[in-house]
């Protein structure tokens, strides 16, 4: 069982130190940008004031070797995170993180670890250090009931990353089975709660996830009915404006068959100016037709 129990502890100290260095990709691009923006240092500091507590808990408890480990690579990232918080943050967030990492990080801790030291004695300090523990576990845990709720809200699970809620569970549950094997209630029952939720998550993910799959998928069905709609309607235009253009055409064609209004005009008036410079007899013979006396017929100047 201690053989079996350290296994499991190992891959509970792999799962989370996983479950740690998740945010390593956010504070990459904070450290790029310069900027924090608009996320929240409230989960960072209170989760090293969780694994500073761990790590304390598991330095005093007897065989707790593998609680203290973990949770003190659990510091050193969180710490190393509130730190970027602190350096990148604007100035009204970087005072308030520095105010709420003092009073909880510094003074909260301190007084824990001096009152468990200088006033308790024997298994009272365990189960002084085991109680917060378990309360700020729970509280971890139950953190993502919003992005649950959201989540059903919303039919979208847009605002709760798989992997974070995959490995939340996973942990959860390895350190339950750990708990179990050592008989430790105070990793126990946090962690229990931890597994539950996480089902919880793993549930609501699959279920609205094929919600959200059907509903893309209708989507796309309908896109395509309007796009070939669309399409009909713009061969219908293009015919329309084909037909136009050759009814256009053929009236220009037709308008340059004709004669042009300026040339007519231009041709009687130099006829009207021709026949003015001519003498009267220029103009009889002209103007006035030559008769055939013997036939009686006009006779024409070609």
């Amino acid at each position: 069982m201690a053989a079996l129990s350290f296994i499991i502890g190992i891959i509970g100290n792999i799962i989370s130190i996983l479950v740690f260095t998740s945010p390593i990709k956010t504070f990459r691009q904070v450290v790029k940008k310069k900027s924090t923006e608009n996320y929240k240092s409230i989960p960072y500091i209170t989760t090293l004031l969780s694994t500073s507590l761990w790590t304390f808990y598991g330095l005093i408890k007897p065989g707790g070797l593998l609680i203290s480990t973990v949770n003190g690579a659990g510091v050193l990232f969180q710490f190393i995170y509130v730190t970027l918080f602190l350096i990148y943050a604007p100035k009204d967030k970087k005072v308030r993180t520095a105010q709420l990492v003092a009073g909880l990080n510094v003074g909260f801790l301190g007084s824990v670890i001096a009152v468990t030291l200088l006033a308790l004695h024997g298994s009272l300090r365990l189960t002084f250090v085991g109680i917060l523990c378990a309360g700020l576990t729970v509280g971890m845990y139950a953190s993502p009931l919003s992005a649950m709720r959201t989540v059903i809200k919303t039919e979208s699970v847009e605002y709760m990353p798989f992997f974070l809620s995959f490995f939340l569970f996973l942990n959860a549950g390895i350190w339950s089975a750990y708990a179990v094997l050592v008989k430790d209630f105070y990793v126990g029952v946090p962690n229990a709660v931890g597994f539950v939720l996480g089902t919880a998550q793993l549930i609501l993910y699959t279920v609205y996830k094929k919600k959200s799959m059907s509903s893309t998928d209708k989507m796309e069905e309908e896109g395509s009915a309007h796009l070939v709609k669309g399409m009909i309607q713009m061969r219908a235009l293009d015919e329309d404006d084909e037909k136009a253009a050759a009814l256009k055409n053929r009236s220009l064609s037709k308008g340059r068959s004709l004669p042009k209004p300026s040339a007519i005009r231009q041709y009687s008036f130099q006829r009207i100016l021709k026949t003015f410079s001519l003498n009267p007899h220029e103009i009889h013979s002209n103007w006035a037709p030559e008769v055939d006396v013997e036939n009686g017929e006009k006779i024409n100047h070609s």
